[in-house]
């Protein structure tokens, strides 16, 4: 079986990821809990589940029997450093851009 490192953004660019992602943000949910409210099957739900978690953004506590998936903070807070980045940057050139136009306001 082939495994490849999968990043965040990579892993929330498929719906049913973001689905189940936004569901275990809102609170912890097993993975039958999850299957019960999707139109995928638990197995699919599982293979959902081991994505978001290479990509660091759910995590995974035993209770009994069942796992027990949340969002993780870690991964979560990388991803927000990324697009304050992005903003960062977009406004630096947006400035710069401003800045350097000439100033003709003359009214004719």
């Amino acid at each position: 079986m082939t495994t490849y490192a999968v990043d965040a953004w990579t892993a929330l660019a498929d719906p049913t990821r973001r689905e189940i992602f936004a569901r275990v943000a809102q609170r912890p949910r097993s993975v039958a809990e999850l299957a019960g409210d999707l139109p995928v099957s638990r197995p699919a739900v599982s293979q959902h589940l081991r994505v978001l978690k290479d990509a660091a953004l759910v995590q995974v506590r035993p209770d009994g029997t069942r796992r027990i998936y949340s969002a993780d903070p870690t991964g979560l807070q990388a991803m927000r450093a990324e697009l304050e980045g992005f903003w960062s940057a977009t406004l630096a050139n947006f400035k710069e851009l401003v800045e350097s136009e000439p100033q003709d306001r003359s009214t004719t």
